[in-house]
C-alpha cells in the first residue's frame, strides 16, 4: 500500500503553520474586502488595481494550500471530521469574497483607457487576457447585492439539491442475488467476466432506481430551473451558450465537432454490433454489455512494475515528461492502492503554491489501472507546464483539460498494443480503447442532446421521473442507434451521473469529447514531425489558461472551427476500429 505525502502543504491539522496560515487568510480577506471603497472612482486607478490583483495572487495562493491539503485528506480519509470540517470552512470563505470582487470586476469594466496602462506596466501585460476576461464577464453580472444574495441562496438551492442527489445515490441500497450492496459496487459488475453476473447486475440497478427517482427528478428540474433563471439575468440566450462561454469556446467549434461525430455514429455501430455478435447477440448489444471485457490479457502489474512501463514510454516522447513522472513516483506524489474510508476513482490535483501534483488512483493491477495511472500522469505534466504562469493565469476551462491526460495515455496504449504477444491480447487492448471512445463520442452525445431537451423543455414544465426517462431512452436511440438493443437500453442514466447537478457548471459533457479528439489529433501531428512538436507542445499547454481555445488550437496551426480537423481525428479511432474488425472476424 503506498500513500501520497502532502508534507510539502502541512504535517497535519495540528501543524502550527496550517493555523497561522488560517489566520493569515482571515486577515487577507479583511484587507481585500476593505478594498471595496477604492473602487468608488479611477483616483490612483493604477495602484489600485495593481494591489488587488497582487493581494488576488496571495489569496489564491494561500487558500489553495490550506484547501488542497483538507480536501486531499478527505479524498483518502473520508471520516476524517477535522478535513470535511475544514473543507466545509474554506469553501464558505470563499465567498466572503463575492461583494468586493463583484464591486472590482464592474469597476474594471469602466477602467479609463485600461489598454494603455497594461501596455505600459510589464504585471499588467503579463496578465492582459485576465483582465480582458474579467472586463468582459462584468457585462453578465447582476447588481453587487444580487450578486452575494445568489451566492448565498445557491446554498440552499442548486448546491443542496446536487447534495441530495450525491447522497440518494451514495447511500442507495441495492439489492443483489440475496445481498445489500451500493450502486458503486453493482455498477461495477458491469465488468465482470460473467455475462448472467452483468445482465443482473444491470437489473438490480435499474430495479433500486425506482426507490430514489422521485427526490432525484425534483432535484434535477429545481437545479436546471435555478440554472436558466440566471444564464437569463445574465444575458444569455441559453444555459449551452453560457457554458460556451464558460468554457472559452465558441459555437461554430461545438458545432462543426458534433457535425462530424454525427457522420461516424455509423463507424461505431459497427463496433458495438460486432461486439454484440462476438457475445451471442442478433438485434445489437443490450445496455449491460457495453463493458464486458473482449478478447484476454494476462498482464497484471505491480506498482512497480507499473511504474517502469509508464517511465519507459513516456522517455520515448520527451526527457521532460520522464523527469516529471519519475519525480512523481521518487517524491511520493501518488496514492496508489484502495483502503476503507478512501474514495472511488481517480483524479489528479495540481498544487500551484508549491509547484507540484498529487494523484489519486485505485490501483489494483490490472492493465486498465496502469492506463489510468499514465492519464492522471498527462494531468500532472499539464501543471508542472502550467506551474511557470502565474497564479491568476493558470486557470484553463474544460475542453482542454483532457489534453495532457488523453495524450499521455495514447501514447502508453500505443506502445502496449505494439509490445503484445498474440491476437487475443492485441483484441483485448483495442476493444479496451474502443470502449473508452464510444463513451466519450457516442454516449457524451447522448448525454448532451439529454440535457439540451431539458433545459429547454423546462422553460414550459416539470418533469417527472418517467418523463426524464423516456427522454434519456430517445437520446440513446438517436446516438447509439441499431448498434444497441432497444429493449436493453439505460433510462436512469440521469439518476447516477452527478455532472447534471450542478448550478454553476451546465453541460458537463461535451468538453470530454473535446478532449478526447483533440488530444488524438495532437497526437497525428506529433507522428508527423516528432522533434518540432515536441518543441511546441509544452507552449500549447502554458497557453491553456490565458487563450480562448481556438487561439490554443491556432498554436498547433489547427483550426477546431472547422469540421475537416474533427474528421481527420474521428478517422483516427475508426483505424483502431476498422482494426478490431478485422481481428474479430
Amino acid at each position: 500500500m503506498k500513500k501520497w505525502s502532502l508534507d510539502k502543504l502541512y504535517l497535519g491539522f495540528e501543524d502550527p503553520n496550517y493555523n497561522k496560515d488560517l489566520e493569515k487568510l482571515d486577515k487577507l480577506i479583511l484587507e481585500i474586502n476593505s478594498q471595496e471603497i477604492d473602487f468608488s472612482s479611477y483616483e490612483n486607478k493604477l495602484t489600485k488595481l495593481i494591489r488587488f490583483m497582487e493581494n488576488d495572487i496571495k489569496f489564491s495562493e494561500l487558500i489553495g494550500r490550506l484547501y488542497r491539503f483538507a480536501s486531499l485528506t478527505e479524498s483518502v480519509e473520508s471520516t476524517n471530521q477535522q478535513a470535511v470540517k475544514m473543507s466545509n470552512i474554506l469553501r464558505r470563505k470563499f465567498t466572503e469574497l463575492t461583494k468586493v470582487n463583484t464591486v472590482f470586476n464592474k469597476w474594471l469594466a469602466n477602467y479609463p483607457d485600461l489598454d494603455k496602462d497594461i501596455k505600459t506596466n510589464p504585471f499588467l501585460e503579463e496578465h492582459k487576457f485576465y483582465l480582458n476576461e474579467i472586463k468582459d464577464n462584468a457585462s453578465h453580472m447582476l447588481s453587487d447585492d444580487l450578486e452575494l444574495m445568489i451566492a448565498r441562496l445557491r446554498q440552499t438551492g442548486s448546491s443542496a439539491w446536487g447534495t441530495l442527489q450525491s447522497l440518494l445515490t451514495s447511500t442507495l441500497e441495492v439489492e443483489y442475488q440475496g445481498e445489500v450492496i451500493t450502486l458503486s459496487e453493482v455498477r461495477n459488475l458491469a465488468k465482470d467476466p460473467s455475462s448472467e453476473v452483468r445482465k443482473a447486475a444491470y437489473e438490480a440497478e435499474l430495479a433500486a432506481y425506482k426507490k430514489i427517482d422521485k427526490p432525484i427528478a425534483a432535484a434535477l428540474n429545481s437545479i436546471k430551473g435555478e440554472v436558466n433563471t440566471l444564464s437569463s439575468a445574465r444575458g444569455f440566450k441559453n444555459p449551452l451558450d453560457q457554458a460556451l462561454y464558460n468554457s472559452r469556446m465558441t459555437e461554430e467549434t461545438l458545432n462543426a465537432m458534433q457535425d462530424a461525430v454525427k457522420e461516424y455514429y455509423d463507424v461505431f455501430r459497427l463496433y458495438l454490433k460486432r461486439k454484440a455478435e462476438l457475445l451471442g447477440y442478433k438485434n445489437g448489444l443490450p445496455f449491460f454489455e457495453l463493458y464486458a471485457p473482449i478478447g484476454s490479457s494476462g498482464k497484471r502489474f505491480t506498482i512497480e512494475e507499473a511504474n517502469e512501463y509508464v517511465l519507459k514510454n513516456f522517455k520515448t516522447f520527451s526527457n521532460s515528461l520522464y523527469s516529471m513522472a519519475k519525480r512523481a513516483f521518487d517524491e511520493n506524489w501518488v496514492d496508489y492502492t484502495p483502503r476503507k474510508g478512501k474514495r472511488g476513482g481517480a483524479f489528479c490535483s495540481n498544487i500551484h503554491p508549491i509547484k507540484e501534483s498529487r494523484i489519486m488512483t485505485n490501483f489494483t493491477g490490472s492493465f486498465s489501472d496502469m492506463i489510468t495511472l499514465s492519464h492522471e500522469l498527462g494531468h500532472a505534466y499539464h501543471g508542472e507546464v502550467i506551474f511557470n504562469e502565474s497564479s491568476l493565469n493558470s486557470s484553463y476551462t474544460m475542453p482542454v483539460a483532457e489534453t495532457a491526460s488523453t495524450f499521455c495515455e495514447t501514447i502508453v496504449n500505443k506502445a502496449a498494443l505494439k509490445d503484445a504477444t498474440n491476437d487475443e491480447e492485441r483484441i483485448f487492448l483495442l476493444e479496451s480503447s474502443i470502449q473508452g471512445y464510444t463513451a466519450v463520442v457516442i454516449d457524451i452525445m447522448s448525454r448532451f442532446i439529454f440535457e439540451k431537451n431539458v433545459f429547454e423543455g423546462r422553460e414550459k414544465t416539470v418533469f417527472d421521473a418517467d418523463e426524464l426517462c423516456t427522454l434519456m431512452i430517445n437520446a440513446q436511440k438517436e446516438t447509439y442507434g441499431e448498434g444497441l438493443d432497444s429493449n436493453y437500453l439505460h433510462p436512469y442514466m440521469w439518476v447516477n451521473k452527478p455532472h447534471y447537478y450542478s448550478g454553476g457548471l451546465s453541460y458537463y459533457n461535451f468538453p470530454y469529447t473535446f478532449g478526447l479528439l483533440f488530444a488524438k489529433g495532437l497526437y497525428a501531428k506529433y507522428l508527423e514531425d516528432k522533434d518540432t512538436f515536441v518543441a511546441n507542445y509544452d507552449n500549447l499547454l502554458a497557453a491553456t489558461g490565458k487563450n480562448k481555445v481556438e487561439d490554443v488550437a491556432r498554436l498547433m496551426n489547427i483550426d477546431v472551427t472547422k469540421k475537416d480537423f474533427w474528421v481527420s481525428s474521428l478517422e483516427l479511432l475508426k483505424e483502431d476500429i476498422n482494426l478490431f474488425l478485422k481481428l474479430t472476424k
